[in-house]
């Protein structure tokens, strides 16, 4: 009997602990996704995945001198602003279509014309926003079929059309002179090492932009940890201690049949039910983020609230006990939603499809 009696209380404390985890999961979960949506919304409003292509294009098409400097960002400053706001690499869009006949390559003079050159042979999965292009994508089939109208204005001769852009010194003579030579002359294996050769250089663009990014997604860690003053400490502590709230997180996540039975438990004399929606009036997920600079409370009648907590919420920024719990939760978030959500899914045994 002392041994069912231990073993018993062996399962009640792994349970606790369970749930523990399963809280703080929630929550860095939550607030994990804030800050993607976060940079979502920041990426859209300006643009920043269609200049950073550009910009890309502008160094690998121009190429990078004393006299023409890196479009690219070079420090956590230029990725927060001088991308963002400074002078922008994109294009003017223009409404007409690309040109259906090939015609004849003009004289240029410089890497930039080139690249205009190529932005109206693949402008036609373009569309405006405020005046520039706005394709953040260029699929290599479409870059090479680009590449291969350009070399029609040459009358097909690639070798024509390599000298052309040797005389104005663009950097793309030296990357299509080797496709070229490793073609042999056919004009099919020619257009399929572009393709090539253009993917991994968005390859190489993709890892660009997520270490560039990365340091959006820290400073936006470090806005959300303080917006909402998550100590995740003190919230570990109240999940301990707080049997109907820890109850009341894990249920959002379990979803079960009994998910509320310690929050019944909790309840004596009567009909659980009263004191169940009493203890649910303000929903755990709203109740988790209690301590932001302004709450929002959910009654079990009327509308929703929102209420201002400006010098509470000071008053918990300004309190050095919280900022190890801070720290424990910006380091949380750095990790990242797609972290955090598949932790929660091997807790909670969701299938991944789901």
């Amino acid at each position: 009997m002392r041994g069912h009696t231990a073993w018993v209380y062996q399962c009640a404390v792994l349970s606790v602990y369970v749930d523990l985890a399963l809280g703080l999961v929630v929550a860095f979960l939550l607030l994990s996704l804030l800050v993607s949506g976060l940079n979502e919304a920041f990426v859209r409003v300006l643009s920043i995945r269609s200049k950073f292509l550009w910009a890309y294009l502008r160094d690998t098409l121009d190429g990078v001198g004393d006299k023409s400097p890196s479009w690219l960002p070079a420090s956590v400053r230029d990725v927060l602003l001088a991308l963002p706001f400074g002078r922008d690499p994109r294009p003017r869009h223009t409404d007409r279509p690309a040109p259906a006949e090939p015609g004849r390559m003009p004289e240029v003079k410089t890497g930039e014309s080139v690249m205009n050159l190529l932005y109206e042979r693949v402008r036609e999965i373009d569309h405006a926003k405020r005046g520039r292009t706005s394709i953040s994508d260029i699929p290599p089939q479409r870059f090479a079929v680009a590449v291969m109208e350009l070399t029609a204005m040459e009358n097909g001769d690639v070798t024509e059309f390599l000298k052309k852009l040797q005389r104005i010194d663009s950097p793309l003579y030296g990357h299509l002179k080797g496709v070229w030579e490793s073609a042999q002359g056919d004009l099919d294996r020619f257009r399929k090492g572009v393709e090539t050769w253009f993917d991994g250089e968005m390859q190489r663009l993709s890892m660009l932009y997520k270490r560039y990014v990365k340091w959006v997604l820290a400073v936006l860690g470090v806005v959300v940890t303080l917006l909402f003053s998550m100590d995740g400490f003190e919230y570990a502590k109240t999940l301990l201690r707080d049997n109907a709230f820890r109850s009341s997180v894990t249920a959002v996540a379990e979803a079960g049949p009994d998910a509320y039975a310690e929050l019944r438990q909790q309840c004596t004399g009567g009909a659980p039910v009263p004191c169940v929606t009493e203890l649910l009036s303000e929903p755990a997920l709203v109740k988790m983020m209690g301590q932001a600079m302004a709450s929002v409370s959910i009654p079990a009648q009327g509308e929703p609230s929102v209420q201002g907590n400006f010098a509470a919420w000071w008053d918990r920024v300004t309190t050095p006990s919280h900022w190890p719990g801070y720290l424990l939760t910006y380091v949380a978030l750095l990790f990242g939603a797609p972290f955090w959500w598949d932790v929660f899914r091997r807790i909670t045994g969701i299938k991944s499809r789901r």
